[in-house]
């Protein structure tokens, strides 16, 4: 369970955020600079909120009032980025390790194979990251955030880069990752389609705020 209740005042927005989410897919939704990705970057630890608490699975991560400010690295939250961020000079086997190893865990190798073949990435293991499509890229960057064996994943426009050929690849192995992985979600989006398509819950952020929260019958039409 993710209980999110904080404030930040920015330049442009002031965020008031105030959700829970237990599992499945939870989007934000809204506009290109309605917050969302603020949100997720204070969920995170890259931003520290003004005001407010946030915890997870029972871990207080942010408490402004009682001093506490738990680093990103101690998180265990995977981050997916608009562009996949992979190291060009690695493989995509080592990218897909590089999460375990710098978070020191104990390779596991039924899960690598689980994780490899949930996202078909068997024929590209020995490639670098120059040599993929961008779909194949996003594919590779879900799989290095689950490997590093998150509680937690954000998902930031991850098809946000892509034309519409590579979204309408990709989406199938997001519903997979929802309906096969036990890891919730929060998913950021502009496309009421991707939403529709992937969530469980859906929060509607306009202007820093929470305007409304369900299923898809809060998306506009």
């Amino acid at each position: 369970m993710l209980r999110v209740d904080v404030s930040k005042q920015f330049s442009q927005v002031s965020i008031e955020a105030n959700f829970d989410s237990a599992s499945g897919v939870t989007a934000l939704f809204g506009r290109s600079g309605a917050g969302k990705t603020s949100i997720i970057s204070m969920v995170a630890g890259l931003l520290r909120p003004d005001r407010g608490v946030i915890a997870l699975d029972g871990e207080t991560l942010d408490d402004t009032a009682a001093g506490i400010h738990l680093p990103a690295w101690r998180r265990r939250i995977g981050y997916v980025f608009q562009d996949a961020r992979l190291f060009p000079h690695l493989s995509v086997a080592e990218n897909l390790d590089y999460g375990r190893r710098m978070n020191g865990l104990v390779r596991n190798e039924t899960e690598a194979a689980r994780v490899t073949q949930l996202l078909d990435l068997d024929d590209l293991l020995d490639r670098r990251p120059g040599k993929l499509s961008g779909g194949e890229k996003q594919r590779v960057a879900l799989g290095r955030a689950l490997l590093s064996q998150p509680r937690l994943l954000l998902l930031d426009e991850p098809l946000g880069s892509l034309d519409e050929e590579r979204k309408a690849d990709i989406l199938p192995y997001l519903v997979r990752l929802r309906d096969q992985s036990a890891i919730p979600m929060i998913y950021v989006s502009h496309s009421a389609d991707e939403v529709r398509a992937l969530a469980t819950q859906v929060i509607i952020v306009q202007q820093g705020r929470i305007a409304a929260r369900g299923g898809a019958e809060v998306l506009p039409a």
